[in-house]
């Protein structure tokens, strides 16, 4: 595999993005998902909008996407600082184990370090994701104890 690069996302990425998330979809079990022409509005909303709803980094293999790491800052974390929220973490799987999730946690790890004011990084696995538990531990992270998460979905 070519060196990685990991960049952020620029609005010519919408599309590819689109697709990624398809990808991250059909991994959670999806059978259908939303047409691509509505994905990419999606992306360039989210991610290009102003103000952003949310931030992406890419992971590049000589021209090839092979990973992405969305997030998000949320405030208050520790006092009245704020903590930078990795919402997904995704590495197609033919480049998994190349070293390319491992790079994108370093350049969220960085951002988040640059940021002033930002405490700490938060993410979270399933639990039944026994992949992602040991990529986690072998970057030397430990789980987080003492937290329930709840979910409500709100009617489209």
């Amino acid at each position: 595999m070519a060196d990685i690069v990991v960049r952020d996302a620029e609005p010519a990425d919408a599309t590819v993005v689109a697709e990624l998330i398809e990808e991250i979809e059909r991994y959670y079990g999806a059978t259908s998902v939303q047409p691509i022409e509505e994905r990419v509005s999606q992306v360039r909303s989210a991610l290009f909008g102003t103000p952003p709803l949310a931030w992406l980094v890419l992971a590049v293999a000589g021209e090839e996407v092979v990973g992405l790491a969305a997030y998000s800052f949320l405030w208050p974390a520790a006092g009245s600082t704020h903590s930078l929220f990795l919402k997904e973490l995704y590495v197609r799987p033919a480049a998994r184990r190349r070293g390319v999730g491992a790079s994108l946690m370093s350049r969220i790890r960085e951002i988040a370090v640059a940021r002033s004011g930002c405490s700490r990084v938060e993410w979270m696995a399933d639990q039944d994701n026994p992949g992602a538990q040991e990529f986690y531990r072998g970057l030397g992270f430990e789980e987080s104890e003492g937290k329930i998460n709840y979910r409500l979905t709100l009617p489209s």
